[in-house]
């Protein structure tokens, strides 16, 4: 049976990011991104934000170009998948879990503010079109049918449904 582990997370990130590199030069990226959700608490009528940190790992050219362009307070979206630890407190000597999200797609979100050069956005909102992501994992490109001797060929795609 096949098993899937998979995130999606969109939301702002927390700290720019810091990069280092292992002993082999793998690149390796860490950053902390929030999500929020709102709800209206029953009681008080209130709107009540609930707000969510995670900590994401990217590793090699993905943490690379993590750590140029994503800042504090960008948002980002990122595709990854769990990956359940524990450590020793060095303080108290508690085991603690821990919850990473190892990164394998990034794509930048909003204005282009603080890119730099010609043609950046000012700011002022989305008046253009999100700046362009780097993918770590681009999907292979699509290949066109073989074409079948059915007979249905010419027919036309507009089926009203």
């Amino acid at each position: 049976m096949a098993s899937v582990n998979k995130v999606i997370l969109v939301g702002n990130c927390g700290r720019d990011p810091e990069v280092r590199y292992l002993p082999s030069g793998q690149a390796v990226a860490n950053v902390s991104v929030a999500t929020s959700s709102r709800r209206k608490d029953k009681n008080s009528g209130e709107t009540v934000e609930d707000t969510q940190w995670h900590r994401i790992t990217f590793y090699d050219r993905l943490a690379e170009i993590a750590g140029e362009y994503v800042k504090k307070g960008r948002p980002i979206y990122v595709e990854g998948r769990l990956k359940y630890g524990t450590y020793t407190d060095k303080a108290t000597g508690v085991e603690k879990n821990t919850v990473d999200i190892i990164a394998t797609e990034l794509q930048l979100l909003g204005g282009r503010e603080g890119m730099g050069g010609p043609g950046g956005d000012d700011g002022g909102g989305y008046s253009r079109a999100p700046a362009p992501a780097p993918r770590a994992a681009a999907p292979a490109p699509r290949q066109a049918p073989a074409k079948s001797s059915s007979g249905f060929d010419d027919m036309d795609d507009d089926i009203p449904f």
